[in-house]
């Protein structure tokens, strides 16, 4: 199955590891590979330390593009987002897991930092003993109508609004 995380609202990353932790414990292997998220030490990256060696997670991003603290140029986040799409590719192709998360793979194709043709041609033959969890906002289109299960989140309220900060154990 193909499953699309997507929309404004919070909890694209959160439900993908919802998916995971139902998959570890139903005896699955899972790999977690995040794009755009840098190099901070997150809550995911502790809980998968701890899930290991059923769950790994890999972060290929430097950050954020073009918005907070992000000093990078462009062509250092397509060039990140690149090799971490190779790496995706790679995890797949070696048929070591069951489930296979790329998380904000939606934003890198967004912001057209991977190319979506070959994204697109890839999903289409990947092999379909794995499952693959897509997230982030910005779903292109043919993505949606590729997926199996498509799930937008809805930004309704959030502390941020009334220019609250991220809060641990929540957003990271």
């Amino acid at each position: 199955m193909i499953l699309v995380f997507t929309g404004n609202g919070k909890g694209k990353t959160t439900a993908a590891l919802g998916q995971a932790l139902r998959s570890v414990g139903n005896g699955k292997k899972i790999k977690m590979i995040q794009f755009i998220k840098g190099t901070w030490e997150s809550g995911e990256e502790k809980s998968a330390k701890r899930l290991a060696p059923d769950f790994e997670l890999a972060k290929g991003g430097i950050g954020f593009v073009g918005i907070l603290d992000d000093k990078h140029p462009r062509s250092a986040h397509e060039e990140t987002a690149r090799k971490t799409w190779e790496f995706c590719k790679e995890a797949i192709d070696s048929k070591k897991y069951d489930l296979m998360i790329m998380d904000e793979i939606n934003v890198a194709l967004d912001l057209k930092l991977i190319g979506a043709e070959e994204v697109k041609t890839f999903l289409k033959s990947a092999p379909k003993d794995i499952d693959l969890v897509l997230t982030g906002r910005g779903a292109p289109e043919w993505l949606i109508d590729m997926a199996d299960l498509v799930t937008e989140m809805k930004d309704v309220k959030h502390p941020y609004n009334d220019g609250a900060g991220a809060k641990k154990g929540i957003e990271f």
